[in-house]
């Protein structure tokens, strides 16, 4: 998958949940807000599969490396998210 073709849609369906704009809002608003000092790998709710994915990709740097940044900010209370995934 190129990189212009990826968006934080895509990353949730990759993690085996709807994609859609009012779906990811719903989630945001659900686990929102985790605590400052809780990375985004270790919100209770992703299965290990989940975080497998999510970390491999954040360090790897690559493609998903942005949208995982924009749920871990969004996720977080501050907004600028716990810095890590």
């Amino acid at each position: 998958m190129d990189a212009e073709n990826k968006s934080l849609g895509l990353l949730f369906e990759q993690l085996g949940l709807d994609g859609d704009p009012a779906s990811i809002d719903a989630f945001i608003e659900q686990h929102y807000p985790l605590p400052d000092d809780m990375k985004l790998t270790e919100a209770p709710f992703w299965s290990p599969g989940q975080v497998a994915m999510l970390s491999e990709h954040w360090v790897a740097d690559d493609d998903w490396e942005p949208f995982i940044d924009e749920l871990n900010v969004r996720l977080h209370q501050n907004k600028g998210g716990a810095g890590a995934v």
